[in-house]
């Protein structure tokens, strides 16, 4: 398997640093391939505007979404969003390795996926979720965390992980067809000792080992939504996040 991983925090000693380095051994020595893209290193260009067009189909207003789908049919896509698309072609399963700031992913990386995974590349009209263009390929989250696992409870005070994660495990990830493997937490690294720090990486290496065996997220699929794109009344939500209103 040929795995990709998108790096995003700006200290190459942090534990995130740590993890990635982890996962490139783990996977190395089972037998799989890996690219590394380390946004920061790479000093990525966090910001979607009209320089990522090398012609535009409408020079006088920008829409992103129109220009993304004529750049990828005209051969405009610029230079290093091509490169890291050719890189998620190659890969068989993508990791998204970030700090939990803000209940979300760093900006780096927020515009890393605002740029790469473009219309006409990651999804089209009619090609989304279950038809997404980037169906076939496996996606994985891991996520360091400031505070603790009880506050990503379901009943804790930062609300259940998976409740937070839905925004790139669904709006994201499995919207550009990626099936979404059971994301890896590593809770408060900074506050753990060097024995509790190497604990959680063996935990990751033993995630790696057995990739074959981590639960896939649910997500409904299309034939239980209606025309309105809701669920069918005789469906019931299953994804975690989703519910019926009150």
């Amino acid at each position: 398997m040929h795995v990709l991983i998108v790096h995003a925090h700006p200290e190459p000693a942090s534990f995130n640093g740590a993890l990635t380095g982890q996962a490139v051994a783990t996977l190395t020595e089972a037998g799989h391939t890996v690219e590394v893209s380390d946004l920061y290193a790479m000093r990525f260009k966090a910001v979607a505007d009209a320089d990522d067009y090398a012609t535009r189909e409408d020079p006088a207003y920008l829409r992103i979404d129109r220009e993304q789908t004529w750049a990828h049919r005209h051969d405009a896509v610029a230079p290093d969003v091509l490169a890291e698309q050719a890189k998620l072609t190659r890969a068989d399963l993508l990791i998204l390795q970030y700090p939990m700031w803000w209940f979300s992913m760093p900006a780096i990386l927020k515009g890393w996926a605002d740029r790469v995974l473009t219309r006409g590349f990651a999804y089209l009209p009619g090609h989304k979720y279950d038809t997404g263009l980037l169906a076939g390929k496996l996606a994985m989250v891991s996520v360091t965390t400031g505070t603790s696992a009880d506050t990503y409870a379901p009943d804790g005070i930062d609300g259940a992980l998976l409740d937070v994660l839905w925004p790139v495990h669904n709006g994201l990830l499995r919207y550009s067809g990626f099936d979404v493997l059971q994301p890896f937490a590593t809770h408060m690294p900074g506050k753990a000792d060097d024995e509790g720090r190497d604990e959680m990486l063996r935990r990751y290496a033993d995630r790696l080992r057995h990739l074959e065996s981590v639960p896939r997220l649910f997500f409904h699929p299309r034939s239980d939504y209606g025309p309105d794109e809701r669920l069918l009344p005789d469906v019931i939500p299953a994804s975690g996040f989703q519910h019926r209103p009150r």
